[in-house]
C-alpha cells in the first residue's frame, strides 16, 4: 500500500494538499500504519529554493513530542524502584526551587510531567524572548548553547502560577527539573538513559536526543523555515499567551531558513531527533503499554484537563502524552504526542490499541492547532472540529 493513493488515503492526501495551499506551510508529509497496512505521503517541498520535494525517512525535529521520551524513562525508573513520581522536587534537588515563591516539598514529579507543577511558562520568559523573538535577534543567537544550569534557571526565572496541582499550565520548567532529576538519580546524561530506556528498548535506531551543539541533522532532512517573530519595535517583555498573536509581523513576509539552529534549550522537554516512521513505533509502543509495565503505564495515560492552560484545545494531558475528547472525534478514544518548535511541527494521534496511526510533520512551526485536527479528521473519517 506505501505510496499508493489507495484503500481510504485519498482523503489524507486531500488534508495534505490543502495544509499547504491554504496554511503557509511550505512541506508536509504524513505516514500511516493501520488495517489496511503502511502509507506514506506528501505535499509541498523540502527546500524552497531548490524545489526539492518531501520524502520518506526524513530526520525530524520532533519539539515537544519528546517530553513523552521524558516521561518514559521517569516511569522505567519508577519500575526499577529508583524514584517516585510521587517523590517532592526537593528530595533529589534539594534547595534548587526555593527561589521566586516555589516550594520543592510541595511540587512532586507527577506534578513536573503532568504540567501541574504551578511553574510560570517558560517559553514566555524573558531572556528566551530577548534571544529568539525577533529576526534581527534570531540571527544573532542562533547557535547559542543552553547549559542545564541555565534552563534551571530559566524555569525559575519568574514567579509561579499557581499551587502545585491546582491547574493545568503548559511548563517546559518542569521537564528541565525532570531531565535533571534523572541525571541526578542514575548518574547519567539525560541523553543515555533516554537510549537505555526508550529508543534502545524499541529498536529506534534514527531516534536520538540532539547533543548540544549540534545544529545540522543526517541525511535525508528537510529545511526549517519559520515566520514566527514579533513585530519591529515590539518589547518581548510586553507579551503573554493571551496576547502574542496579535504582536507577530504582519504576514507576507518571507520565511526565513533557519536549519542550522542550536535547539539545546528544549532538551528534556524536547530535543529529540526522529523520522516519521519510528516516532509511529514510539506512539505505539506508550500508548498500548508495550514499553512499561502496567502500573507505569497507567499513570502514563492518568489524565488532567487542559482548560485554559493555552494547551491543544478538546484534549486532557496525561504525563508526556495527551488524549481528545471523544465528544469530538465520533467517540473514537485516540491517544497522542505532538509538538511544535522553530521550523518543525510533529503531531502522532492513533487509537489505544495502536491499530490507527498517523504520524504529520511540517517544515515550519505550528500557526494554530488546525494540522493536528484536519489529521485526525482524514485519518479517522470524523466531521470537522469546530472552535479552533
Amino acid at each position: 500500500m506505501t505510496n499508493s493513493v489507495s484503500g481510504g488515503r485519498e482523503k489524507v492526501q486531500r488534508m495534505l494538499d490543502g495544509v499547504v495551499a491554504e496554511l503557509g506551510v511550505p512541506g508536509i508529509v504524513a505516514e500511516v500504519r493501520d488495517t489496511h497496512g503502511s502509507w506514506f505521503g506528501s505535499a509541498g517541498v523540502a527546500d524552497l529554493e531548490s524545489g526539492r520535494p518531501r520524502q520518506k525517512g526524513e530526520h525530524l525535529h520532533v519539539g515537544s513530542a519528546g517530553k513523552a521520551f521524558t516521561a518514559a524513562a521517569i516511569l522505567r525508573l519508577e519500575a526499577e524502584g529508583r524514584l517516585s513520581i510521587e517523590d517532592p522536587v526537593e528530595k533529589w534537588l534539594p534547595g534548587v526551587l526555593d527561589v521566586n515563591g516555589y516550594d520543592g516539598s510541595r511540587i512532586t514529579l507527577r506534578h513536573l510531567l503532568s504540567n501541574t507543577s504551578g511553574l510560570f511558562t517558560t517559553g514566555l520568559a524573558p531572556e528566551l524572548t530577548r534571544r529568539y523573538a525577533t529576526r534581527s535577534a534570531f540571527n544573532e543567537h542562533r547557535h547559542d548553547i543552553w547549559t542545564a544550569d541555565e534552563l534551571l534557571r530559566l524555569a525559575v526565572s519568574q514567579p509561579p502560577l499557581h499551587e502545585p496541582g491546582a491547574a493545568f499550565a503548559y511548563s517546559n520548567g518542569g521537564f528541565y527539573l525532570a531531565g535533571l532529576i534523572i541525571e541526578r538519580v542514575t548518574g547519567n546524561s539525560y541523553a543515555e538513559e533516554v537510549a537505555r530506556t526508550v529508543t534502545r528498548p524499541l529498536g529506534l535506531a534514527h531516534t536520538y536526543v540532539r547533543p548540544a551543539g549540534d545544529t545540522g541533522y543526517p541525511e535525508p532532512h528537510p529545511r526549517a523555515y519559520t515566520g514566527l517573530f514579533l513585530r519591529d519595535g515590539v518589547d518581548p517583555a510586553d507579551v503573554t499567551s493571551e496576547n502574542w498573536q496579535s504582536m507577530l509581523e504582519e504576514p507576507g513576509l518571507p520565511p526565513l531558513d533557519i536549519t542550522e539552529f542550536n535547539t539545546s534549550w528544549g532538551w528534556s522537554a524536547g530535543n529529540v531527533v526522529s523520522t516519521t516512521g519510528e516516532m509511529i513505533e514510539a506512539f505505539r509502543a506508550l500508548a498500548t503499554g508495550r514499553l512499561l509495565p502496567a502500573e507505569q503505564h497507567h499513570e502514563m495515560w492518568t489524565t488532567v484537563s487542559t482548560e485554559g492552560g493555552h494547551w491543544l484545545p478538546h484534549s486532557v494531558y496525561g504525563l508526556g502524552v495527551f488524549e481528545l475528547d471523544p465528544a469530538v472525534t465520533g467517540g473514537l478514544r485516540l491517544r497522542g504526542m505532538a509538538g511544535s518548535m522553530p521550523g518543525s511541527h510533529l503531531v502522532a494521534v492513533g487509537t489505544t490499541d495502536g491499530e490507527r496511526t498517523i504520524v504529520v510533520h511540517t517544515n515550519t512551526e505550528a500557526k494554530g492547532w488546525e494540522v493536528v485536527f484536519r489529521a485526525v479528521e482524514a485519518q479517522f473519517d470524523i466531521p470537522p472540529v469546530k472552535g479552533l
